[in-house]
């Protein structure tokens, strides 16, 4: 178990970096896509029990998995991908005027 965490520390790690030292915008948007992935693995395994059933209450109450951090992990799920697909579409605008997804050439030819 300590293993996927380690997992999901990487992940959200690997993801800042990318954000953070990238250039090109479409690299910080796979980035951001990457450390949003690590945090929706985090919310699934806060809410794992070991030997957990599914959360559905039918008179045996044994073990079950908390399914509140399911519910968030699938909301995240959801605007993360209409996050992604609002950057997308404003660095294909960014493209169109300026001619690159570059930053740096983005800022410099800006003035």
């Amino acid at each position: 178990m300590k293993f996927a965490y380690l997992i999901v520390i990487i992940l959200f790690c690997q993801g800042l970096y990318i954000i953070l030292t990238q250039s090109n915008l479409i690299k910080v948007v796979m980035g951001f896509n990457i450390a949003e992935s690590a945090l929706i693995i985090l919310l699934v395994l806060l809410g794992y029990r070991e030997g957990g059933t599914a959360p559905i209450l039918d008179g045996d109450y044994t073990i079950v998995v908390d399914p509140i951090p399911q519910a968030l992990a699938l909301t995240a799920i959801v605007i993360g991908a209409s996050m992604t697909a609002l950057m997308l579409a404003l660095i294909i605008k960014l493209h169109k005027r300026y001619g690159t997804v570059d930053i740096n050439e983005i800022r410099r030819l800006r003035g």
